[in-house]
């Protein structure tokens, strides 16, 4: 059987892939390349340029394809831009969320894994990670848009011959350690991969979105896990399924929180550099802490992370920009590098 990973050009849905050929699977991507890129999908997958909500597309894939399960990564994710634009997170992450788990059912695939987020949760007490069974209260557009399509995948379920993993990811950071793969957009917002570029001195500096949270240096605490302990997760996730597992929802993440401060000063450590730091305030939607019980996941998936220290997601980050510096891409003949300089 083979296994459709949409969105899987970007950053974890590539790592995604190469978790999927290892593990000896056949693997399908579609993608239509808005912040992934062509070259990050393995040769050994069978690649379609598209997009998710495009319903011929999805039937000429399954027609062509013995699809039983579907990895479902492509969406939007960055949470300012949600609040700027929300119609636009709920027509991308959940509208065509939901023609997709539709040409689904219509197609007879049983086994869905879905992207989802902790952005679920809203705020929660500072003093103790939060499980699966605390209330949601999303306070942006793109956890909303999240939680809806976690909704709909429980309707469905209920409904139809179909079940469902929901992987409620933290803060995903660091690279294949292989190398293969790595967070490789230009203006990412992600922590890690903007404190690495600064360290590099592709940036100018690394603002702070808030110091005065009830934190123990004031700044925001997130749980921080490495793409490649995500991914196994995923394939855990589907290894439940296809053994004839209950649909559920779990936590990714480490139940240990670091903090903005905590992550800068690990990457100008690991690097051994120093860069500069701007003080900015607050953005809308962002919560003191969110770390993660990830309880339900180890005893029901079976998963057991191998990369949980903030030194080895910053080291593979730092080595993954290493590769970038020096990978080219040929546009008209002329060798042009995959970045630039660039202010944050």
């Amino acid at each position: 059987m083979t296994v459709l990973v949409t969105g899987g050009a970007g950053y974890i849905g590539s790592h995604m892939v190469w978790k999927l050929l290892d593990a000896g699977e056949k693997v399908v991507v579609i993608d239509r390349l808005s912040t992934g890129f062509r070259w990050a999908v393995p040769p050994a997958a069978r690649f379609y340029l598209g997009d998710i909500a495009d319903e011929a597309l999805l039937c000429q894939i399954f027609a062509e394809n013995d699809i039983d399960a579907i990895i479902h990564f492509a969406g939007s994710a960055v949470v300012p831009t949600s609040i700027e634009d929300p119609l636009s997170y709920y027509e991308n992450n959940t509208g065509k969320t939901r023609i997709l788990m539709s040409a689904a059912v219509k197609a007879g695939i049983r086994h869905f894994v879905f992207s989802s987020t902790a952005a679920v949760y809203g705020p929660q007490p500072v003093d103790r990670p939060v499980s699966e069974d605390a209330l949601p209260r999303p306070e942006s557009p793109y956890g909303q848009s999240k939680l809806m399509s976690e909704l709909m995948l429980r309707d469905t379920a209920a409904a139809y011959d179909f079940s469902y993993v929901a992987l409620r990811y933290f803060n995903v950071a660091g690279a294949d350690p292989e190398g293969r793969a790595g967070q490789s957009n230009e203006g990412a917002t992600h922590l890690v991969k903007v404190a690495c570029e600064a360290a590099l001195g592709r940036r100018r500096q690394v603002n702070i979105y808030g110091t005065d949270y009830q934190t123990h240096d004031g700044t925001g605490v997130r749980d921080y896990i490495h793409v490649s302990d995500l991914a196994e997760a995923h394939l855990q996730a589907l290894r439940h399924l296809r053994g004839g597992g209950q649909s559920l929802v779990a936590n990714c993440g480490y139940g240990v929180g670091y903090s903005v401060l905590d992550v800068l000063n690990m990457v100008m450590r690991v690097h051994g550099r120093a860069f500069r730091i701007h003080i900015a305030p607050r953005r809308p939607g962002d919560a003191a802490s969110v770390v993660a019980d990830a309880t339900l996941a180890h005893r029901e998936l079976g998963w057991v992370p191998k990369y949980n220290s903030l030194e080895t997601i910053v080291r593979s980050s730092l080595d993954w920009e290493f590769r970038l510096a020096q990978r080219v891409e040929f546009d008209g003949g002329e060798p042009q590098s995959l970045f630039a300089a660039q202010g944050a």
